[in-house]
């Protein structure tokens, strides 16, 4: 297998703090990586660094590890920009739209979805991400269901079975019997081509869950051999954030209604606090407050959430800058939220850091430092660097 020297960096964030400036970013000027097929096997200054069988000179750019997407739902159809204007004017959001997406995404064949997804997967590339994490939701029936993580595991190996997204109308008299479909038929079809289950537990919306039929589905999955997700406390105080913590979820997502129980009981635990600025401003919603957090010495990650209804933005550099400017959060702590935090929420340590061991998933960045993905909002930057 052949070697590649990276050089030409002239700012380099290896999220590790033993290298570099001993910052957590571990800053590294004038840098160089040697990359051995997928996985970084040397960092460090360029003046230092070993021979390889290739070279690539990057002149002078930044470069920091790819960006980790650890929350998205890709596979669908059709879109939903008329509900975005209505939200736009002051409709507020309460999960109904998912329908819409549901019906489109119903009517679509395999190779229409196929293409769709193949298509966002590499806007995300283009503007940086290196590793998503793809939902279900949009089928919800037992075929629809099994064909989205069949069709996203193409693309990743985070594939996520959100069947409890919204009751379909088609349901909406028998909860039960809804539940009982998710927990049993469609978890038997989905599990096969899911590393996670996820559930939208949300009592403050009609269409989603309640708290006790929440963990009927997450305790469902985990006896299938499914890792633990959950949407919660979006769009309210609820039990969202106190059942991740209980169930020991990986990541509990949105956060943006907690209260101090639930802001004590994340920092006690293993739980990633998953923060989706995209689905803030594009709900005309309270931001989290992500300092509050971090400062209670509760893990963090930033995702897109791309989605039709709530966030139709793949850009990590454009949560970036919404984390900083409303969040609370310094450019190097949102940095790291959308790399090593969100490799936390999906429970891997060989992303979301440029360091010797961990796969070689860098971005090259299109300026002199990392701070320019910040500063420079809505200016396409980032890119995954492709090294074939």
């Amino acid at each position: 297998m052949s070697t590649t020297l990276v050089t030409g960096i002239g700012e380099l964030a290896t999220g590790d703090p033993a290298l570099g400036d001993g910052s957590a970013l571990g800053l590294l000027t004038d840098a160089a990586v040697v990359v051995d097929g997928d996985h970084v096997a040397w960092v460090g200054p360029a003046r230092q660094a070993p021979d390889a069988d290739h070279r690539r000179d990057l002149g002078g750019r930044a470069v920091v590890s790819g960006f980790v997407d650890s929350h998205s739902h890709l596979v669908f159809a059709g879109d939903r920009a008329a509900e975005f204007a209505a939200r736009m004017s002051g409709t507020p959001y309460d999960g109904g739209g998912i329908a819409t997406s549901v019906a489109a995404t119903r009517a679509a064949t395999d190779e229409e979805l196929r293409g769709l997804l193949a298509a966002r997967v590499a806007e995300m590339r283009a503007q940086g991400t290196t590793t998503v994490e793809v939902k279900s939701g949009y089928g919800l029936t037992v075929e629809d269901e099994a064909r989205a993580l069949r069709l996203a595991r193409e693309v990743t190996a985070e594939t996520t079975f959100l069947g409890a997204h919204v009751v379909p109308a088609e349901y909406a008299d028998r909860r039960e019997d809804y539940v009982a479909l998710v927990t049993g038929p469609m978890l038997q079809a989905c599990a096969p081509h899911a590393r996670w289950v996820d559930v939208f537990c949300e009592p403050h919306s009609a269409h989603a869950f309640t708290g006790d039929e929440a963990r009927e589905v997450l305790m469902a999955g985990r006896a299938a051999g499914l890792e633990l997700r959950v949407h919660g406390n979006q769009l309210g105080h609820g039990p969202g954030v106190q059942l991740a913590v209980e169930l020991g979820a990986a990541s509990v997502d949105h956060c943006t209604y907690l209260t101090d129980a639930d802001v004590d009981a994340l920092a006690g635990s293993a739980t990633v606090a998953t923060l989706l600025p995209g689905v803030e401003f594009s709900t005309r919603s309270p931001w989290p407050d992500a300092r509050r957090l971090l400062d209670a010495g509760v893990s963090l990650a930033l995702a897109t959430d791309c989605n039709p209804g709530t966030c139709y933005s793949s850009s990590v550099p454009f949560m970036l800058a919404l984390s900083v400017r409303e969040m609370g959060l310094t450019p190097a702590e949102a940095l790291l939220a959308a790399t090593a935090g969100s490799a936390r929420a999906l429970r891997r340590n060989d992303i979301g850091r440029v360091t010797v061991g961990s796969r070689a998933d860098l971005t090259v960045l299109d300026a002199p430092s990392y701070l320019h993905l910040v500063y420079r909002p809505g200016v396409p930057l980032a890119r995954a660097l492709d090294l074939g």
